[in-house]
């Protein structure tokens, strides 16, 4: 069975490719297992809690990322650098349980995975 990694590396509700990820990553687990999520860049916001789309009219997906669990993914993977750099503390990501790994071992465990797609 091939392994899917799926990529957010935009910031939520600037565009609709956090929302697209998000269906395309529950379209594919009805069809695979092993599947991850890695957030790099600005798709670390997408796990940020307390966000409120709403105020520019935009839909609530957010909370959508913490039903994942219960389709049996369980690996999610958020970059450390990426973190730093926009001064967010891991406690503040609040949408999935993830790990948080150095830029080398993100990289590291993105090539365990045969395709990769990027949102």
């Amino acid at each position: 069975m091939k392994r899917i990694a799926f990529v957010f590396s935009q910031a939520p509700h600037g565009s609709s490719a956090g929302r697209e990820g998000l269906d395309a990553v529950m379209a594919v687990s009805a069809l695979s297992e092993e599947i991850a999520l890695f957030f790099i860049s600005d798709g670390v916001l997408q796990l940020l809690g307390d966000q409120q789309p709403e105020k520019i009219l935009a839909r609530n997906y957010i909370a959508t990322f913490g039903v994942l669990p219960l389709y049996d993914l369980e690996n999610f993977y958020a970059c450390s650098a990426s973190l730093a750099e926009r001064g967010i503390d891991a406690a503040a990501l609040k949408a999935l349980p993830v790990e948080i790994l150095t830029p080398s071992a993100l990289r590291a465990e993105l090539e365990n995975y045969h395709r990769v797609i990027s949102f």
